[in-house]
């Protein structure tokens, strides 16, 4: 088969970044109308997620010192809804797997999947929080603002703030409650959940994070809770100005080496790759790709491949990671089923490209529109084939590393890392 040459672009996105995480972190939380709120000799819950947040341990620390310097006593819960298996014991390993442990962050970590009801919403939905963050006497939510994954919001409220003191803080029972609604639940219940926890009186405040299109951590914000709402909107938008995507919308095949939760909470994220899957939902318009690729299973996922359904083909060695029972707690509870269905399985990835371009009709091998990124977090750096370097190659966002290349494989089949 004649494969086509690649070609290693990097991508210049604009991604202002902050220079130094501490002095911010402290900066922010010593504004008079956040300083106040802590008060000596108080036990302060923050919370901790799932997702692959830049600098997180170093963020999560940074807010602990201060807390302490106040003379209150942080300690962190983990917030993720059924992640880990939906086990206390498994939320902890995902944290460690992050870099967020007592050694670290200088708090110590308490797991439980406990929770108690603190309300319902105006329409009659419960409101469930952590056990250990509802018997503290405040709790400072930790989240990183960006576009969800499975909807877009009429309200400017995605993946934030507001989702994680509603399924974060909620646990498995809350994720469990508001996914059985489907997409309504997380994307028209899961904000009046999330307000009544802030409003709760439970909340210190919130310290928004946003990301650059490089991850690297942009913004770092500290919100009072009865502003989260407000300025939760606007970091949104902030967000999605700096949002990365790929070169093209127009591809053949997409090759991602790695998926996994520390990608993105569908294990590649859908705004990268153009793909929902959720039963009754459109399909995003752009980008528009016949055959993605998923080569491998990254470690911190623990054997969690939700979103392994978003590819069309896949390995043998991916495969063989997945612990089914882990991924499958995850995605029951997301009701987005097909989001976990196992693709055609080839041996390698040499296999799973010549599949893919055995099935790209009519078109010649060395012309397939081709890219190929590590994950869907990190497309700054992209491999191309000639047919899309022709079209972007003017772009003046867009530089080579290196000349062409033919397609490498190892002695098992597979690509050698970037």
């Amino acid at each position: 088969m004649a494969l086509p040459k690649m070609i290693k672009i990097r991508q210049h996105f604009h991604a202002p970044a902050v220079e130094n995480i501490e002095a911010t972190v402290a900066a922010e939380i010593r504004k008079p109308e956040i300083a106040w709120r802590i008060q000596p000799g108080q036990r302060i819950a923050i919370t901790a997620g799932s997702r692959g947040i830049a600098n997180i341990s170093r963020i999560i620390a940074a807010v602990a010192a201060e807390i302490k310097s106040y003379g209150a006593h942080p300690f962190i819960v983990p917030a993720m809804g059924s992640h880990g298996g939906a086990t206390a014991e498994g939320q902890i390993e995902v944290l460690e797997s992050l870099g967020v442990t007592e050694e670290k962050c200088g708090a110590p970590v308490i797991s439980s999947m406990d929770v108690v009801e603190i309300g319902q919403t105006q329409s009659g939905t419960a409101v469930y929080m952590d056990r250990h963050a509802s018997e503290a006497d405040g709790v400072v939510l930790v989240a990183r603002i960006k576009l969800h994954t499975d909807f877009k919001s009429p309200v400017g409220i995605e993946s934030g703030l507001t989702k994680m003191a509603a399924i974060g803080l909620g646990k498995h029972k809350q994720a469990l409650l508001l996914h059985s609604y489907g997409v309504p639940g997380i994307r028209d219940i899961m904000p009046e959940v999330g307000k009544v926890v802030i409003e709760s009186g439970r909340i210190v405040f919130g310290l928004g994070i946003v990301e650059n299109a490089v991850e690297q951590t942009s913004i770092l914000e500290a919100i009072e809770p009865d502003r989260i709402n407000e300025r939760e909107q606007a970091l949104l938008l902030a967000s999605a100005a700096m949002y990365p995507k790929l070169p093209t919308d127009e591809l053949d095949i997409l090759i991602v080496d790695e998926i996994g939760k520390n990608h993105s909470g569908t294990g590649m994220d859908t705004n990268i790759i153009g793909r929902m899957r959720i039963q009754g939902e459109a399909e995003p318009v752009s980008p528009r790709i016949k055959y993605v690729i998923a080569g491998d299973l990254s470690e911190e996922s623990h054997g969690n491949a939700l979103g392994i359904g978003l590819a069309d083909l896949t390995t043998t060695r991916l495969v063989d990671k997945i612990d089914r029972k882990i991924m499958n707690e995850n995605v029951i509870t997301s009701t987005f089923l097909s989001r976990a269905s196992v693709p055609i399985t080839l041996d390698n990835d040499r296999a799973a490209l010549t599949a893919a371009l055995r099935a790209n009709w009519n078109v010649p091998e060395e012309r397939a529109r081709i890219a190929r990124i590590v994950s869907t977090l990190h497309v700054e750096h992209v491999y191309v084939s000639e047919s899309v370097y022709e079209e972007i190659q003017a772009s003046p966002n867009i530089e080579t590393e290196g000349g062409w290349e033919e397609f490498r494989f190892d002695e098992d089949g597979n690509l050698p890392s970037f």
